[in-house]
């Protein structure tokens, strides 16, 4: 068969840029692009090199990672490391099963072993007689590069295990990964140190284990998931991986608690669902699923080929980063007047939603990614977090780039622009900023605020925009006859827009003072200050030493307050609005429980609480709510369905409550 010159082309183009992305990736823990993209040129290649005949033993379609670094010793594996197959849909998972049921001879469901797919760092541990004698990267699946120098300070691993034979050997094999937990400390502290920031757990953790200094590699909290056995003599073994992952754990070997059997591959289907489903909750990267043949016998029987296991395969989550170009950059402007970059993207598809914008955050930013307009990035979306531009494709970089320079006037009301701190940007306009009084009213009318329903955020734009509101007393002077001649509602809507914000008057303290959007003051500033100050007017009069006093409030914040009541035309908004009627109970903030005073995180899902009314309650009675668990955290209320955070205060010895518990204390 002549083959077109065209496809030849082709061909040695995606060899060559896979040979390139494999040294990267496997060798040098410094990717240029996505996994999904690496998978879809793999993709191409083994489609092209199957239908014109091309395939040759030295296609990187047939290769595993990349052959190791000179400056590692070399570790023969006595049995290979393999790569794994890979699908990307439920019905691939369905024709491995199909595949499986043909090569074992028989109509009976298998059963399955299932676990998270790790994206770490695979491992080779050596033990004779038992003890940790090498450890080593799977570097090409039949050469790595002994790390043992750095494997012995990651504290999971145990360095001697119990083997009741002399002269054996036992080879453990698991993937080393960094917690999101810890990748975000260890960037915290990189951000304020001036330092360079690490892109993902996955290079920092290979970069880590393969460093040559292994006192400064002890320095990153490491952690490592067993995956399976290599060589084993001398040790006896199950044979089947549920029963094999008991024993490693009786040995001491970390092994996931997510790892699970399915009878029949619709088990494993439901098991890769759920687990994506889970992705976000859980406390270390994956990008899919593995499902193996659980029986030892079986798999001996199925074999392997030249680069993967044939009883085994990877089914990989939908992509969370793609690649795609900036268009644009524009700069929008913020209820306390901060103007923020964000980037007009070409359409991608990301994390299971198409992305068209994502903010840039400040112009330091713009300048630590080196970004200018027109240039190709990466964007990752993971599960609801907003989606970010993690980095510049520097290989793909265009001469035809516009660089991106900071505007020195506001872009809605053209007011001069302030630096404010050493990041941010501010206009200068207030509330003279149509912006900024947009933003204000919206903040006003949020749930968390006067909760005022059907007051959306088209709306605001279009009263601002059409004069008929400056501020938020306005909203309570609008009629029927007004509303009614808007685009966007009838009379039905009018009047059920008015009767929600005649509702919304009846407030508290908190969510008021919380309404009126003083610079940095959340919810739970606004409640320790209604706890601390229940008649505002003590409020209007304290001064920065008395706000310091108050936990968590700190002299940046006390100053924001104390200007904001300063401005004479916010003590007026404060008294046009008790005017048209907004009250709330004047009272003092106390409570019995437990809980008041103290710091507490939800998770899971509660049946008898929405969240949002969870968060009310505990605002209610003074404690303060969290997102995170820490060292401050004192008490956690889980629901059904908690992951990593409770996981996190059980490791931290914190007090954990059940729903039911949870609402005994409230009642208190």
């Amino acid at each position: 068969m002549s083959i077109p010159e065209k496809i030849q082309r082709e061909v040695a183009s995606l060899r060559k840029a896979i040979n390139h992305h494999n040294k990267l990736y496997h060798a040098l823990d410094n990717p240029e692009i996505p996994d999904s993209d690496y998978d879809s040129l793999v993709e191409r290649l083994e489609n092209l090199e199957r239908e014109y005949g091309l395939l040759s033993d030295s296609s990187p379609s047939l290769s595993v990672g990349s052959a190791p670094l000179n400056k590692f010793a070399e570790v023969k594996h006595q049995i290979p490391m393999l790569s794994l197959d890979k699908v990307f849909e439920e019905e691939g998972l369905r024709n491995f099963s199909k595949r499986i049921n043909k090569l074992l001879d028989t109509d009976k469901q298998v059963t399955y072993s299932c676990e998270p797919k790790i994206d770490g760092i695979a491992v080779s541990l050596f033990y004779k007689d038992g003890e940790l004698k090498q450890a080593s990267t799977r570097g090409d699946g039949k050469t790595g590069e002994d790390i043992t120098h750095n494997v012995l300070g990651v504290t999971c691993i145990p360095k001697s295990i119990k083997m009741k034979k002399t002269k054996s050997q036992l080879e453990v094999r698991g993937e080393i990964f960094l917690s999101k937990l810890d990748f975000n400390e260890i960037n915290d502290k990189a951000r304020k140190e001036g330092q360079k920031l690490f892109v993902n757990p996955r290079n920092t953790a290979a970069g880590t284990i393969r460093q040559l200094d292994p006192e400064r590699a002890a320095k990153v909290p490491l952690q490592m998931f067993c995956y399976g056995v290599g060589v084993n003599q001398g040790f006896s073994l199950p044979e089947n991986l549920g029963e094999i992952f008991d024993e490693l754990k009786k040995l001491g070997f970390p092994v996931n608690k997510d790892i699970k059997t399915a009878s029949g591959i619709e088990g494993c289907v439901n098991y890769c669902l759920d687990l994506h489903s889970r992705r976000d909750l859980l406390d270390y990267e994956i990008d899919g699923a593995v499902i193996k043949v659980d029986s030892l016998i079986s798999q001996s029987m199925i074999g392997e080929n030249i680069k993967a296991p044939r009883w085994a395969i990877a089914y990989k989550f939908p992509a969370e980063e793609k690649i795609t170009k900036v268009l644009d950059v524009e700069f929008q402007v913020g209820r306390t007047g901060t103007i923020t970059p964000v980037a007009r993207l070409e359409p991608v598809f990301v994390g299971g939603v198409t992305v068209s914008n994502t903010t840039l955050h400040n112009m330091d930013e713009i300048q630590r990614l080196g970004l200018s307009i027109g240039d190709e990035v990466i964007v990752r979306r993971a599960g609801d977090v907003i989606p970010k531009v993690v980095r510049v494709v520097g290989s793909k970089k265009k001469r035809e780039t516009t660089s991106i320079a900071t505007p020195s006037h506001c872009p809605v009301c053209k007011s001069p622009i302030e630096k404010d701190g050493a990041v941010l940007i501010r206009c200068t306009g207030g509330s003279l900023c149509s912006a900024q009084r947009k933003e204000m009213l919206k903040h006003f009318a949020s749930r968390s605020a006067l909760n005022i329903e059907g007051l959306g955020n088209k709306l605001i734009e279009q009263f601002v925009d059409e004069g008929l509101i400056k501020d938020a007393a306005d909203i309570f002077k609008l009629n029927s006859s007004v509303l009614i001649q808007m685009d966007r509602l009838g009379k039905k809507s009018a009047e059920n827009l008015l009767a929600s914000i005649d509702k919304s008057k009846n407030t508290t303290l908190p969510k008021f003072i919380y309404a009126l959007g003083i610079r940095e003051v959340g919810e739970a500033t606004a409640q320790a200050l209604a706890y601390r100050y229940p008649d505002i007017d003590d409020l209007l009069r304290a001064t920065v030493e008395d706000l310091e006093s108050i936990q968590d409030i700190g002299p940046t914040v006390s100053s924001n307050i104390v200007a904001f009541f300063s401005d004479v035309s916010n003590l007026d908004l404060i008294k046009r609005l008790t005017e048209v009627g907004v009250v709330w109970p004047v009272k003092s903030i106390t409570s019995s429980s437990i809980l008041a005073g103290k710091t507490v995180v939800l998770t899971g899902t509660l049946e008898s609480l929405s969240r949002q009314e969870a968060k009310d309650r505990l605002l209610a009675i003074g404690a303060k709510v969290s997102g995170s668990v820490s060292k401050n955290t004192d008490f956690v209320v889980a629901g059904p369905g908690a992951g990593s955070k409770l996981t996190k205060a059980s490791e931290l010895g914190v007090k954990t409550f059940d729903e039911q518990e949870f609402l005994t204390l409230l009642s208190q």
